[in-house]
């Protein structure tokens, strides 16, 4: 277990060096993240500038940086009054301090729901997520449906993410608590109880506003501290290693989310191993909604051997199985996003099973409501 926590720690420091020389690098030619010019675009028939400004750079708070209410970000006055464009930066704990906040050239896009503790969104922000989940249960689970369950069951959530520097976040995407409402054999295994605590690193490859383009890689470690009648707290946990990208399309009005991830446990004699590609589309019909579809697959590339026969567990559990090695579970959803305004977006989707493998899923109604600061 030590090791495991070792090479976390080191990965991590590996990373905020590598930020800090990769900003001097970036400062020293210039690039968007120290501009010292800005290029203009149009998004959606909306001007907006591309590029960062520094505030003695504004007069009178007329001229637009970023991109405007309308467009893609935030007005000029607004991003004074955060300092978010000042030469040395602003932080949530005060200047220079340890959280900044989000980076708002990006601000047309939607986060993905759909997979939603391991598909990642590829910017950089600061931002607070309560989530509501109701899943229901198929009346028949495992290989042949062998384990009569039915019923379903809930989760009540609270994902972060901090922004710590122009390229690197802190997330947690997995705590809350499971309320247990399922029925046959399987109530009898599943009960209320905390959910396991998953947090990681993302780090920003690429995110170019002009041309509206987005890759951040990451991982994160699942923390078996969960309650064992919640069918959380098995094994040593599990880390998981991402890839996330967006791009924009249609002057800004059409966005696509794709992400790929490999979830391996520590102790793979009592958890699966499995890959995901998740992906998301979404379209809006004015500045303040948004409709969207998404779809994800996960694969599963070993099991345990031993435990429940044919049952993953999907997003929420990982869960010790014998049976679904070379499985395949698909899903799509889809849902609405409001956004009053750049800081904040409300979400609503309904998700479903397209393959056979239904694995513990028979609908899924998901509510969440994101802040960011």
């Amino acid at each position: 277990m030590k090791r495991f926590e070792a090479f976390a720690l080191c990965l991590a420091t590996t990373l905020i060096f590598a930020d800090a020389s990769v900003g001097q690098l970036f400062s020293r030619s210039g690039n968007q993240y120290n501009s010292s010019s800005q290029q203009h675009s149009i998004v959606g028939n909306r001007p907006s500038t591309i590029g960062y400004t520094e505030a003695s750079d504004i007069q009178s708070g007329v001229q637009q940086i970023g991109c405007t209410h309308n467009g893609c970000g935030q007005d000029t006055l607004s991003l004074l009054e955060e300092g978010f464009f000042k030469k040395k930066g602003s932080s949530l704990l005060g200047k220079d301090g340890l959280i900044k906040p989000t980076d708002h050239r990006f601000d047309d896009f939607i986060s993905p729901m759909i997979n939603f503790v391991y598909f990642e969104d590829p910017r950089q922000v600061s931002e607070v997520r309560p989530i509501f989940v109701n899943q229901r249960i198929p009346r028949n689970i495992g290989t042949g449906g062998a384990i009569s369950a039915g019923g379903n069951a809930q989760l009540y959530a609270l994902q972060f993410r901090a922004r710590l520097t122009d390229r690197l976040s802190l997330i947690a995407v997995k705590d809350g608590f499971i309320v247990d409402n399922s029925g046959g054999a399987l109530d009898g295994v599943l009960s209320d109880g905390w959910a396991d605590i998953t947090a990681g690193l993302k780090y920003s490859l690429i995110a170019d506003p002009k041309a509206g383009s987005l890759l951040s890689a990451g991982f994160t470690y699942e923390v078996p501290i969960g309650s064992q009648s919640a069918l959380q707290d098995v094994g040593d946990g599990e880390f998981h290693i991402f890839l996330t990208g967006g791009q924009r399309f249609l002057n800004g009005d059409a966005h696509l989310l794709s992400s790929i991830g490999y979830r391996v446990p520590v102790d793979s004699g009592a958890q699966s191993t499995s890959i995901h590609w998740s992906n998301h589309l979404d379209y809006r019909i004015n500045k303040k909604l948004y409709v969207f579809t998404e779809i994800a697959w996960w694969h599963f590339t070993d099991d345990a051997g031993v435990g429940l026969p044919g049952v993953a567990g999907q997003d929420l559990f990982n869960l010790t199985a014998d049976g679904i090695e070379g499985q395949n579970l698909v899903t799509q959803s889809v849902g609405v996003r409001l956004k009053p305004n750049s800081k904040t977006e409300i979400g609503v989707a309904y998700e479903f099973p397209l393959s056979n493998f239904d694995d513990i899923i028979s609908s899924r109604l998901m509510v969440d409501m994101i802040y960011r600061f």
